[in-house]
Parts: C-alpha cells; structure tokens; sequence
C-alpha cells in the first residue's frame, strides 16, 4: 500500500444523515487529490441514530474509511485531537460533515499545506466569499471575529470556519498548549500558530448554512468568555 500523504477527518456526532452525502463525496475529492494516497478519519463519539454502524459498514468494504469512535461525548476539540494524533498522513484536514463549505475548494486547502504553508482555512468573512445564512448568524459570527481581531489580536477574519488543513507534525507541536475542548478548538488554534509565527493561507469559499443551526444566547455568552480566558492566559499566564 502507499504511504498515506493526505488524512482527512469528518467530526460527526448524531449525523447519519450528512453521513450518507459525506463520504461518497469526500472518498471522490480525495482520490482526485491524492490518488491512493489519503485516509478518511470519521471521529464519532456519543453518536446514538445509527451513525456508529453505518460508518463501520463502510469501513468493512473500503479500507480508505476509518471509524474512530468513542462511546463518550468528547466534543469537537477533544475530538479532532484524538483523530489528529492518530493520523498517518503528512498533511492532516477536517471539514463539517453537512459539506457547508463547498468541496470544490479542498484542493485548494491541501494544495495551501503542500505548498509550504503550516495551515490552511476557509473564510467566510472575505470580501469574495460567498456565504448564505441567516442575520441572526451573520451577525454573530461578524461581531464574534471582530472580537477575536481586537482582543486577540488575530489578523485572519474568519476563526470558526469549519474547512482547515495542517502540516501534522506542526499541528501536533502546537496541540498541547490548546485547552479548548469544543467550538472555541478552531479559533484556540489559530491564535496560537499566529503567535508561534505559523506561516497561514486564509482563503474565500462557498459556504451555505445547515438545516437546523441555530445560534443560542448561551452560545455567544460562552464563546465571549473564552475570549476573555485566553486573554489572560496568553498575556497574564503566559501560557
């Protein structure tokens, strides 16, 4: 067999739906990219409508598919670095299991990380991006990356995208500083490699928005205060 260049890993919790769309279509992009040469990495934990045993079927008849499961919930952090230290790929990615961002754009991603960069990330805040979504989100989204940029003073627009690709053995440097174990995972991780002088492609995609995605108050209150956490742990911890 071929050694493995490119790992790619779907984050699935309860999406047996999104499931049956993603890896058909994933296993195409990636033969196309990097033909015989890639894994795909489902990182599912906690999943109870079936996602677990689809994805197992699968990964009977495709030795190209690789279930990762737990029978906790993990959360999106903790999950995607459990995928990540068990990848066997040079070049590391993940994306969101409904394909919000278009998957005409993957090869761009993995062609950012074999170009030299560290890591690589769709945006959705960049003026040729095309994004459809709610106001409600649009807002929240803007105004949350407004905050990112002031108090993290991060210079990328777009922290939460769902669509990144890594260098593995930078990404895995960089791992055991990130204390995030769910949605604030993505925008820990970029803060961090900027700060570790990572070298970084941010680039406009296609993005629409799930069925189903809402955005909580719980939610914003939570990410603004993990802005605020690391904050002070970068600059009063200095950890």
């Amino acid at each position: 067999m071929r050694e493995i260049e490119v790992s790619a890993v779907l984050p699935v919790y309860n999406d047996l739906s999104a499931l049956k769309t993603a890896i058909p279509r994933s296993l195409e992009e990636l033969e196309a990219i990097a033909p015989g040469r890639f894994e795909l990495i489902v990182a599912e934990d906690g999943s109870t409508d079936g996602s677990t045993e689809f994805v197992r079927e699968y990964e009977t008849s495709d030795p190209r598919v690789r279930l990762l499961h737990a029978d906790e919930r993990l959360g999106r952090g903790r999950a995607l670095n459990r995928a990540f230290a068990g990848a066997k790929g040079s070049i590391v990615c993940y994306y969101d299991v409904d394909l919000a961002t278009d998957m005409q754009y993957l090869g761009e991603l993995i062609g950012a990380i074999r170009d030299g960069y560290d890591l690589a990330t769709g945006s959705r805040l960049l003026p040729r991006s095309d994004i459809t979504r709610s106001g409600g989100r649009e807002i929240a989204s803007r105004g949350y990356n407004m905050l990112v940029r002031t108090i993290l003073g991060s210079s990328l627009h777009d922290h939460q995208c769902g669509f990144k690709a890594f260098q593995r053995n930078r990404l895995i440097d960089l791992l055991p500083t990130v204390t995030a174990d769910h949605w604030f995972w993505d925008t820990e991780v970029l803060v961090r490699a900027q700060k570790n002088g990572y070298r970084i492609q941010e680039f406009p995609v296609q993005w629409r928005q799930g069925e189903g995605t809402t955005v909580r108050r719980k939610d914003v209150i939570e990410m603004g205060s993990a802005i605020v956490h690391l904050w002070w742990r970068l600059h009063v911890e200095k950890g």
